[in-house]
């Protein structure tokens, strides 16, 4: 339903489209600073050490040499990655790589960072910890991001607000405010009513209607504790 094709237009990688886009009231016009983007694929260059992968996110800034190199380790630290500054890709775990790739993203501070399905690629126990490093690197960086994800469960632990995309053509079927309060339990039952309701949402599947939960009164000891 063109999910990273909105992407393309948000960073300006894309210009055949009609109408016009907006970041904090100013038109998207070709590539700019003031927005990044993570890949699903960390796409680091195998031959450049994290540091100088990083670097690259700078390189149409006009920044001297120390000042650059002073940024890269500020988001080095930023994404926990200090003892790995002069490592090469393949000597990182996936979520490392995808830390440098975000870090990457971040170093030249845009006010809007854009994340393409970043951690797709990853096995679940991995995935949902870097789920929990991006939100805390997001408060740290304190910047807006915009997440593409095809899973339920990242959209509501991840966003404030999810939007629910229909296909062919591509446009706005629904926009879910999520209110449950940081830090958020996916075990909790206000997390599985609105998973149930985003797919019931993006299904149309019966047995995906948020369960009814049966108030219990007066019920003897015996009862509750079988």
């Amino acid at each position: 339903c063109g999910k990273s094709t909105l992407l393309r237009l948000l960073v300006g990688l894309d210009a055949d489209y009609q109408g016009q886009i907006l970041i904090d009231g100013q038109p998207v016009h070709g590539i700019g600073s003031e927005r990044g983007i993570v890949f699903q694929e960390h796409r680091l260059f195998p031959w450049l050490t994290v540091a100088e992968n990083i670097d690259l996110g700078l390189v149409n800034e006009g920044l001297e040499r120390a000042q650059r190199a002073r940024r890269v380790q500020d988001f080095i630290a930023l994404v926990g990655l200090e003892d790995f500054s002069q490592a090469y890709p393949h000597q990182l775990s996936g979520g490392m790589a995808q830390r440098v790739a975000i870090a990457r993203g971040l170093v030249a501070s845009p006010r809007i960072l854009l994340l393409d399905e970043p951690f797709g690629a990853l096995d679940a126990l991995t995935r949902q910890q870097m789920q929990d490093e991006l939100l805390a690197i997001r408060e740290r960086a304190r910047i807006t991001t915009l997440l593409v994800t095809h899973d339920v469960e990242e959209a509501i632990f991840l966003a404030d607000r999810v939007v629910v995309l229909e296909p062919r053509p591509g446009r706005i079927k629904r926009i879910v405010e999520i209110d449950l309060p940081h830090p958020r339990q996916r075990a909790s039952l206000a997390f599985h009513r609105l998973r149930e309701t985003l797919l019931h949402e993006l299904t149309h599947d019966e047995r995906y209607l948020p369960p009814v939960v049966e108030q219990i009164r007066d019920l003897p000891l015996t009862y509750l504790a079988c």
